[in-house]
């Protein structure tokens, strides 16, 4: 007999099913470890959030979520990582004031909710060129690249690789030539091995697949830091950030030890080769189960659909506050849609274990037999 979602929830401390979007689940051998350290960190008789960011400690756990997070990645060593502030939508703008130079228009691929946000915030400072939309279909797939109308004096190739809010997921990276290739990774970035040497600049809010709010990761080639705008505001300047080691200002320290934690807790489980399996796996039950359903429904096109975020619907939307209300008393939490697509949507990423997209799925399974 299968335990019940209760039961499931009973053996992680009463802990609910999270599927939120972001901020996201923490693994919870993470939380345990910050608790556990919370009041006495490193018998200091402080905790982390109370130490300076300059002193050697905290430094040291700086250098080690670097290096935990190269060696994750296989970072290349021209590449500098930041850990930075003011999330992705600090970036829209950050990048074309780091990465415009000489070049006067920029690329940019629309493939939904947060492309067009990158894309309306890198308008305010070259001319955007959108090479690939993906409107005509509602976001539903995306042109393949043979029909993108690039352009090869563009400062770079702006896209997003997982849109949280549609579920659209790239399954390749684009071939920008010598045009450097950016690339918006909040959501799904960890969530399996990439060759980052494909990439000028890879960002990331950190509130998804890395930790709490309120950091920024941003991995840069070296070369391109020489063309940075001077009218670049000094705290989004790349190159100065690099320089004081993303101490330039006081950093958010905390969520920076917690990524440190979540990158070590990512190595301890075997690497993103075996995140990826596991990703594969969990997304596969759950489309399994809304496509062999006909009482659930997923809009994107199969080829194209995210392993991280995955909206579905009811054929019956009257009943949509009634599944919410429901799957929340089980103890599933999050599970609504956002405002611009409506529906259900359960972000699975690498934080959720597997059981709960089982217990997800037997509650949908349950559902559908009383409502069906």
């Amino acid at each position: 007999m299968k335990p019940s979602a209760n039961d499931v929830l009973a053996q992680l401390e009463n802990r609910v099913f999270n599927f939120s979007a972001g901020p996201a689940a923490i693994p919870f051998e993470v939380l345990q470890q910050a608790r556990d350290e919370l009041m006495n960190w490193q018998d200091l008789g402080a905790s982390v959030m109370e130490v300076s960011h300059r002193g050697k400690e905290f430094v040291r756990v700086a250098y080690e979520a670097e290096q935990d997070l190269r060696d994750l990645m296989k970072i290349p060593n021209n590449y500098k990582v930041l850990f930075l502030q003011g999330g992705a939508r600090g970036q829209f703008s950050a990048i074309p004031m780091n990465l415009k130079g000489s070049h006067t228009s920029a690329d940019y691929v629309n493939s939904g909710h947060w492309a067009d946000s990158a894309i309306q915030e890198g308008g305010k400072y070259l001319n955007v060129n959108v090479v690939a939309d993906g409107s005509a279909t509602g976001f539903a797939s995306m042109p393949q690249q043979s029909q993108w109308q690039s352009n090869e004096d563009a400062a770079y190739l702006h896209y997003t690789t997982n849109e949280t809010i549609g579920g659209l997921e790239f399954p390749f990276i684009p071939d920008a030539g010598d045009v450097p290739l950016v690339a918006d990774m909040s959501s799904n970035i960890l969530s399996r091995p990439l060759d980052v040497s494909k990439f000028g600049l890879i960002y990331a809010g950190a509130q998804k697949n890395i930790g709490p709010a309120g950091l920024t990761l941003v991995i840069v080639r070296e070369d391109l830091m020489d063309r940075v705008s001077p009218q670049c505001p000094a705290i989004f300047d790349y190159r100065l950030q690099a320089s004081k080691e993303s101490m330039y200002n006081t950093p958010p320290t905390f969520a920076w030890y917690l990524a440190g934690l979540v990158f070590k807790w990512l190595k301890s489980s075997g690497g993103l080769e075996v995140m990826e399996e596991t990703n594969r796996r969990k997304a596969e039950k759950l489309y399994g189960q809304i496509d062999g359903s006909g009482f659930y429904q997923n809009p994107v096109d199969p080829k194209w659909r995210s392993r991280m975020n995955v909206p579905f619907t009811l054929v019956k939307p009257e009943l949509d506050a009634t599944f919410i209300a429901e799957s929340e008393q089980e103890g599933f939490r999050y599970l609504k849609g956002h405002k611009a697509v409506g529906g259900m949507r359960a972000s699975i990423y690498n934080a959720v274990p597997e059981q709960h997209v089982d217990a997800l799925i037997e509650f949908m399974k349950e559902f559908e037999r009383r409502y069906g």
